[in-house]
């Protein structure tokens, strides 16, 4: 597992806890040694195979939001998206934080306009086969979620413009300069909105609970469930 770079614990237990599982693998050995009779048995693909259900399995597993008493809102949120950087970091492939961030977002714009109707878009999907002008549209904005504000994402800002769009972007702390500095080049900082994510989320969370300490718990879990909704 270790060569595939995957260093997480697969099965504490394995095969003391489940006499089952001793069995099912027995089984396979007796299939691996007829298909190497056969002369049928390519190692290196079984393995290959084996891993990527590995992989599978440890991108299955939810993410756990822990809610502290004593913790800030920023500190809940940000322990979540580490979560899921740190799952990216195993390279899964998958971008988990942008996934993460955006469904974030869409849930709290959910619970901040209960009125609106917008789009919720799968994160995979792109803005230009679809004819969208963002990951949001809400109003006369366009809403950019993105962890890499590149290029790219700034000339779509420059064509919501031109369209007689505003253009936000919602971006990562680490990511507010470089977004700024694609900006810049393009000539449109001082005509699009670039915000930090987290502060983003926080800031609405507060408000939909009154700024009530007793309520914090109660937006979290609403942000939450209507993330898991979408």
């Amino acid at each position: 597992m270790a060569d595939y770079g995957i260093t997480r614990v697969l099965a504490e237990e394995g095969g003391r806890t489940s006499r089952g599982s001793l069995g099912n693998i027995r089984n396979f050995l007796n299939f691996l040694n007829e298909l190497h009779i056969a002369g049928n048995a390519d190692t290196s693909a079984i393995e290959a195979w084996w891993v990527e259900q590995a992989k599978y399995f440890f991108n299955a597993k939810p993410f756990a939001l822990r809610f502290e008493t004593g913790k800030s809102l920023r500190s809940v949120l940000r322990d979540l998206l580490a979560q899921a950087r740190k799952r990216q970091d195993e390279g899964a492939g998958t971008m988990f934080v942008g996934a993460m961030l955006q469904h974030l977002i869409g849930a709290k714009l959910s619970l901040a306009l209960p009125d609106v109707v917008f789009e919720h878009n799968g994160f995979s999907v792109a803005d230009g086969p679809t004819g969208r002008s963002g990951d949001f549209e809400i109003g006369n904005a366009s809403l950019h979620v993105t962890t890499m504000p590149g290029e790219a994402v700034v000339r779509k800002c420059a064509a919501n413009l031109s369209a007689g769009r505003h253009p936000i972007i919602v971006t990562v702390y680490d990511m507010l300069a470089a977004a700024d500095a694609f900006a810049t080049a393009q000539g449109i900082a001082d005509r699009l909105d670039v915000l930090d994510a987290e502060q983003f989320l926080v800031a609405n969370l507060h408000e939909l609970g009154g700024f009530r300490s007793d309520q914090r718990r109660v937006t979290i879990e609403a942000l939450v469930d209507r993330h898991n909704e979408t």
